[in-house]
């Protein structure tokens, strides 16, 4: 704490007794007869349940894995859930309460549903869901306001912020983009940020012959960050996915006590009334595209754990980085390297960017109970150190 005030810091030590842990209740929808749960809107994970709300209401098994119309509906369906994300998630502690019935309402999702086209929306907007949860909304101004300046291809909500596109030559790093300026800085190890990032989020899915689940995603405090003097204890980051601007979203405004709305997003689903599968990624905003797509693959495809935790990963950035300058990008899409000629054509067609990568996903861990035979499997992706452990 003297080392937090010795540098400016605002903590106290006051602060830190009043602290206490939060005890909340999930978030949950259903498809396809499976239930998903995730954490609340202090975190992104309700865009999951968004979007799978979306989908439901496209035979995605007909389109193919990964065709090109696949993706388009994917991206579509994330653009829509994004931006409600990006309007309407903060800490549920703090006053207004965030719209979660009517964001997870079926109708609404129906509605938004309709308004997928066969292009890209760089357009795409949040909704109004107060109708569908039977309320008023109390930022109608701001909606329309953030409606008609992305109709206006303008894709910051307030003139005194900064497109800052990402950089094209940096390496790709899932879910946020370092601050140019810290582009070359390096750890202990000497290796750099970008890899470095990769290392800042730990997640664990679990389960035992009882047939209890567990989905943990922990972070924060990734290199580089600001060190509590010779303790060796790093201070979270996350400050910096507030905002400052209620145009920008009027829910997740920092203010003393509260909570940043995060990007963790640990989930668990639940077949026939029985825990089924816990799964979890690291990657920052990729996390829940990431983890939709796992899902997907499961459910729609019939790809085992492996296969799901392994298969190539669309992702967006049609959404405000939670990161650094909060930046958006419509239309860019991250595929495969080996992402077929024709389906880069018809996107490009459809009007996308497209970038590609060998790497397409953060590390996916999920682990299942067999509900027919009473056995357990996972799947852990190749794509960082998370490893799978059986005993």
């Amino acid at each position: 704490m003297d080392a937090v005030q010795a540098d400016g810091g605002l903590i106290t030590r006051e602060d830190l007794a009043n602290w206490e842990v939060k005890i909340e209740a999930p978030r949950q929808t259903r498809y396809r007869g499976i239930d998903v749960y995730k954490l609340d809107t202090w975190v992104q994970g309700p865009a999951m349940l968004q979007t799978l709300n979306i989908l439901e209401n496209f035979d995605l098994r007909t389109m193919g894995y990964n065709s090109a119309e696949y993706l388009h509906t994917l991206y579509q369906a994330m653009n829509l859930a994004f931006a409600d994300r990006d309007f309407y998630y903060g800490d549920p502690a703090f006053p207004p309460a965030e719209p979660i019935e009517g964001l997870l309402s079926k109708e609404y999702a129906q509605t938004r549903a309709q308004t997928i086209g066969k292009r890209n929306n760089s357009a795409a907007a949040p909704g109004d869901p107060y109708p569908y949860q039977g309320d008023k909304n109390p930022f109608l101004d701001l909606l329309l306001a953030r409606q008609k300046a992305y109709a206006e291809g303008a894709t910051t909500p307030s003139s005194s912020r900064k497109h800052i596109p990402r950089d094209p030559t940096r390496p790709f790093t899932p879910g946020g983009v370092a601050p140019i300026a810290q582009s070359t800085i390096t750890d202990s190890s000497g290796v750099d940020y970008d890899a470095a990032f990769w290392r800042g989020t730990t997640s664990i899915a679990a389960a035992d012959k009882e047939g209890w689940m567990v989905a943990i995603t922990p972070s924060g405090g990734w290199v580089p960050g600001w060190i509590a003097g010779d303790t060796g204890i790093g201070l979270s980051q996350r400050m910096q996915s507030f905002v400052l601007d209620p145009n920008e979203n009027p829910y997740n405004v920092v203010a003393p006590g509260k909570r940043p709305r995060a990007t963790l997003t640990p989930s668990i689903a639940v077949k026939e009334g029985k825990p089924w599968m816990a799964f979890a990624v690291q990657g920052g905003d990729s996390q829940d595209q990431n983890l939709l797509q796992y899902f997907l693959n499961r459910v729609e495809f019939g790809m085992t754990p492996q296969q799901a935790a392994e298969a190539a990963n669309m992702n967006s950035f049609q959404l405000h980085d939670s990161f650094g300058e909060h930046s958006i990008t419509p239309g860019k899409m991250l595929l495969d390297d080996e992402t077929p000629k024709w389906v880069r054509e018809e996107l490009r067609a459809r009007g996308y960017t497209l970038q590609f990568s060998e790497r397409t996903s953060g590390p996916i861990t999920s682990v299942e109970i067999d509900l027919e035979h009473g056995t357990m499997r996972g799947g852990v992706s190749n794509h960082g150190e998370d490893h799978g452990i059986a005993w």
